[in-house]
């Protein structure tokens, strides 16, 4: 699995989303690595780790990435904050803090989960990865950005990173929408024992920032923040505010 490491100070480890990889978070490196060293991990099947026969789930994927990265807090975007929620529930020793951006313990609509997305999108976009499928990241990506403020800068970044490091394949992407489909990791919530944050995007039409907030009230001494005119990638459009919001969590004493 490739990890990158950048910067200087107390680790950090970064989770890319779904379909992308750790590049796409360079604007937000480029303001924290002068106080953290950033481990930026590649999910199995995604960019430089499009070879790792590690499967993208979560108890594997979370063992690999412990086994690679320094005891350090880890922040997860979308899919990957998943990985970086099960990590900090199984393996709080290693993970000593948490971080979520835009991220959800369910990203499905349900009778108990009013603010997730409709199974029906899920299944659209598993049928357009087999019928066309560069149109469907190129509408995933649109997604992404859509509604945020300078969404149109937002898109063209996202355009740009989605194949820099090569495609990643067609089973991989849809064993990532089917963990984002099944995945339900509320039980965690109550009994989590390390400090977390939870970042979101008010235009996110996603991860609806109303199911963060649900998240957060369900974890113990959780902190909330909504960026009001951010979507689906603050990293992109609001760097500097999230990087203080960040910077300002990690700081304080545990």
């Amino acid at each position: 699995m490739y990890v990158e490491v950048v910067g200087r100070g107390p680790p950090l480890v970064l989770l890319h989303g779904w379909a992308m990889h750790g590049g796409v978070f360079a604007p937000l490196l480029a303001r924290l690595r002068a106080r953290h060293t950033v481990h930026v991990v590649d999910l199995p099947g995604h960019g430089r780790s499009r070879d790792c026969a590690v499967p993208l789930q979560l108890q594997p994927c979370v063992a690999a990435i412990a086994a690679t990265v320094p005891v350090a807090p880890w922040c997860g975007w979308s899919l990957g904050g998943l990985f970086a929620l099960h990590a900090a529930s199984t393996l709080p020793q290693r993970v000593p803090a948490l971080a979520l951006l835009c991220a959800s313990p369910r990203f499905v609509r349900g009778a108990d989960w009013r603010y997730g997305v409709s199974a029906e999108i899920f299944g659209d976009f598993a049928a357009g990865l087999r019928a066309d499928y560069r149109a469907t990241l190129e509408r995933f990506v649109a997604l992404e950005a859509f509604g945020a403020e300078h969404a149109r800068e937002a898109i063209r970044a996202l355009r740009e990173e989605l194949f820099a490091q090569g495609a990643p394949s067609a089973a991989v992407l849809a064993d990532g929408l089917a963990l984002l489909q099944t995945a339900d990791l509320r039980p965690a919530l109550p009994q989590l024992r390390v400090p977390s944050l939870w970042l979101a995007g008010r235009r996110d039409r996603l991860v609806d920032a109303r199911a963060m907030a649900a998240a957060a009230a369900l974890t113990p001494g959780a902190a909330w923040h909504v960026f009001e005119h951010a979507g689906h990638a603050p990293f992109l459009t609001h760097a500097d505010a999230l990087a203080a919001r960040l910077a300002a969590f990690l700081d304080t004493p545990a």
